[in-house]
């Protein structure tokens, strides 16, 4: 089992700056990527961006340039740096993990609300 906690997410204006942060626990061995994901009022759960145990990145295309996901040195953290934000980044953010040999091996935490202001 792993447990996901979010922090992070406040009221910023546009143009500003965040850090979203997700700590795990539990069975972080068998953790094998990190992901974040958002969500906004009618709209579908969105992939932000992903990282894996070896360190590769992806990036949706409409935060690629402005949002960097890190991890930390013991891989039990992932970070969400958020720069330039804009209204329409703006949605409750997700902290998903794939932990392979942790059964049910997809985790979500409680997520964390970023809202930004024109």
């Amino acid at each position: 089992q792993v447990q996901l906690v979010e922090s992070g997410g406040k009221l910023v204006q546009a143009g500003g700056s965040l850090r979203l942060s997700c700590e795990a626990s539990g069975s972080i061995f068998s953790i094998r990527v990190m992901r974040w994901y958002r969500q906004s009022p009618g709209k579908r759960r969105e992939l932000v961006a992903s990282i894996t145990s070896g360190g590769v990145t992806n990036y949706a295309d409409s935060v690629s340039g402005r949002f960097t996901i890190s991890t930390n040195n013991a891989k039990n953290t992932v970070y969400l740096q958020m720069n330039s934000l804009k209204p329409e980044d703006t949605a409750a953010y997700y902290c998903n993990v794939y932990a392979a040999y942790s059964a049910p091996y997809d985790y979500w935490g409680q997520g964390t609300q970023v809202t930004v202001s024109s």
